[in-house]
């Protein structure tokens, strides 16, 4: 199984972070280490001081797919939910002043962090409201409407390169709202007013 991510696929958050908007999709990895098993609390790791929450929609591969057309792409997942790119801001900083590749500040353990997963069949992927409250507020409100690159895009181009294999993750990219956590944090997430996720920060 492996974790793709989108990175700066919604216009408002690559101008908050003074990112410029790419053309194609921004593709990254992170190793399937990164899912958050721990379910008692996302425990922040002692060599960064910096780590912000990123909520995504995730779509879960069901099927087996290569150079996948856009008309089909629906075809290939069946099951989504939000998630939680955790990222080391100051280790990310850090790799990009230096043009080097950013897996050291996305892809450590438990980074990736899951909702409860649900049908496709019963919301609209290209109308979805999703949102993250920290601590009890609102810090983060997106609709899928606003991607860059649709999800049928994003299939289309990373199985251009990537077979995709069943139970493969997809991050979606985060909206504007972007932020620090803190130890004592609660964050949830939420589809369309109903909450999949939950999780501590220590």
């Amino acid at each position: 199984m492996k974790i793709i991510c989108i990175g700066r696929n919604y216009a408002a958050h690559a101008a908050e972070l003074g990112n410029e908007i790419q053309k194609d999709p921004v593709v990254f990895m992170k190793p399937d280490s990164a899912i958050f098993r721990q379910r008692d609390a996302f425990y922040i790791p002692d060599w960064t001081t910096d780590v912000h929450y990123e909520l995504e929609v995730v779509i879960r591969i069901n099927r087996l797919g290569k150079n996948i057309e856009p008309k089909f792409a629906s075809k290939y997942y069946s099951d989504f939910t939000v998630g939680i790119d955790f990222t080391a801001r100051d280790v990310q900083a850090e790799l990009k002043n230096k043009g080097l590749p950013w897996e050291k500040a996305k892809g450590f353990d438990q980074s990736a962090v899951l909702g409860e997963f649900l049908s496709t069949s019963d919301y609209d992927l290209t109308n979805l409201n999703f949102q993250l409250k920290k601590n009890g507020e609102l810090v983060q409100d997106g609709n899928t409407s606003l991607m860059l690159h649709p999800i049928a895009q994003i299939i289309e181009h990373t199985s251009k390169y990537f077979t995709l294999k069943i139970g493969d993750i997809i991050f979606t990219g985060t909206p504007e709202g972007v932020g620090p956590v803190s130890g004592g944090d609660v964050l949830e997430g939420y589809i369309e007013g109903k909450k999949v996720l939950h999780v501590k920060v220590k």
